[in-house]
């Protein structure tokens, strides 16, 4: 069996303010930067990032379908498939989908652990609105 070396992750801060000692781009660091990955991978649409068209989920698209029962289960599937896929920093548990018929509303919630992190399991939820203008 192999040993799994424990190490730091490391991202930058999507906001891009900077640190105001180093004057640099301010860093996020473990699980905070783990967790903004989940969620950039799930929010990202498919085909709109440029050099890599196949990452991305139909998660906001599903927000304007109308309530057939297997949305949450076809989007439980995309989801597992996409962060297996493009997040090899952790090994997934489970992927919840639930859809309110009545509110047009996706409740997602992911658990996963932080491969060679000694962090314990991570959550994530999220629901998801249509919005109108």
């Amino acid at each position: 069996m192999a040993l799994q070396i424990s190490r730091a992750f490391k991202d930058i801060s999507l906001s891009f303010t900077r640190n105001p000692v180093t004057n640099d781009v301010i860093t996020i660091n473990n699980e905070d930067a783990i967790k903004k990955s989940v969620m950039n991978l799930v929010r990202t649409r498919i085909g709109e990032r440029f050099f890599n068209n196949l990452i991305g989920s139909s998660v906001e698209k599903s927000l304007f379908e109308q309530n057939f029962p297997d949305v949450p289960d076809s989007l439980k599937e995309e989801i597992e498939i996409l962060l297996e896929n493009f997040e090899p920093r952790i090994k997934l548990q489970s992927v919840l989908a639930e859809s309110f018929e009545d509110s047009n509303e996706i409740n997602i919630q992911i658990s996963y652990k932080i491969i060679g992190l000694s962090a314990p399991t991570q959550n994530i939820e999220f629901i998801l609105t249509s919005t109108r203008i």
